[in-house]
């Protein structure tokens, strides 16, 4: 970890950025959906897109890695933390606009907008095509990085345009057809900072979508850990087959090392009971993957990103 303060070289810039505000050696646990992460060398949230790329040029001038964390679903960090810079988006990249031209509507959504409240905001207003991201945890630039999905449905079916930043600052723009989406992947180049979705959603009956929004909600209640911290999703599902039931046909359902456990209501969340550590966590994939493996002769591939700095294996 570094041990610098606000008064080196590099943090004096850092806190002289208009819009930025730097935290030194900054837990992440508080910040992730599963209470785990060691802490952040620099610690950056940024309000509008000035202050992004004032920041984006600064860490590239003194050869700063950085990381993006949104609402800190669907990571991992380590307990050691994070090398580097982790910058979180607030403020401008919080907005939503509504643009709705003989009945089809587009949203314009800042990437740190929370994907459950777009999905309500437009079943409020009678907009279709949102319904099947009802619980995904995280944001808006975070789902359309990894084309989150579920019910069928994945973020590319919605997307007409994006904004972005390169690693340095200089502003991206994709429509649609320059995107080349695939399961979990968007396949952005290296670096990229996404800033705002442009969504192309369709208007529908108030009542008809917000009944579907229902039913999916139930049905996410009904067949999900809730209120215990976990960061959804741990593996992909392979082809033709889903990861929960294979962990839970490997007998490893309601499993633990230490306060880690892969949930007993579905096998593909592992909960953390209070306490879990990173390492713990990534063992029980380890042992998840060990076990399918032995047993059905398939690799499960991580859905989680792993973040930070992790002991030799």
């Amino acid at each position: 970890m570094v041990k610098e303060n606000m008064n080196s070289p590099l943090a004096e810039e850092l806190n002289s950025i208009p819009g930025a505000k730097l935290k030194i050696a900054e837990p992440l646990a508080r910040y992730t959906s599963m209470k785990i992460g060691g802490p952040a060398d620099y610690f950056i949230e940024v309000v509008h897109d000035s202050a992004l790329a004032n920041l984006l040029r600064v860490l590239e001038l003194y050869k700063i890695d950085f990381c993006l964390l949104g609402n800190g679903s669907n990571v991992l960090i380590s307990d050691r933390g994070v090398r580097g810079a982790v910058i979180r988006l607030a403020g401008e990249f919080k907005r939503l606009e509504w643009h709705d031209e003989n009945g089809e509507v587009h949203a314009r959504v800042g990437a740190a907008y929370p994907v459950t409240q777009l999905v309500r905001e437009a079943a409020r207003k009678g907009y279709a095509g949102l319904e099947f991201a009802e619980g995904i945890p995280g944001t808006v630039g975070g789902a359309l990085f990894m084309n989150a999905g579920a019910y069928g449905s994945e973020f590319e079916k919605i997307v007409a345009r994006i904004q972005a930043m390169t690693c340095s600052g200089q502003p991206l723009e994709f429509s649609r057809h320059e995107m080349r989406f695939g399961y979990r992947d968007s396949h952005l180049p290296i670096g990229t900072v996404v800033t705002r979705v442009e969504m192309r959603l369709q208007r529908s009956e108030t009542a008809g979508v917000a009944v579907k929004v229902r039913e999916l909600t139930q049905r996410r209640k009904s067949s999900q850990p809730s209120g215990l911290p976990n960061s959804g999703s741990m593996f992909r599902n392979p082809p033709g087959d889903f990861a929960g039931r294979l962990i839970e046909a490997a007998g490893l359902k309601g499993k633990r090392i230490g306060p880690c456990q892969i949930s007993e209501r579905h096998a593909n969340f592992f909960v953390n009971l209070g306490g879990a550590k990173a390492i713990e966590v990534r063992r029980l994939m380890q042992l998840a993957q060990g076990e399918v493996k032995r047993q059905f002769g398939v690799e499960l591939v991580a859905e989680v990103k792993f973040l930070g700095e992790w002991p030799a294996e």
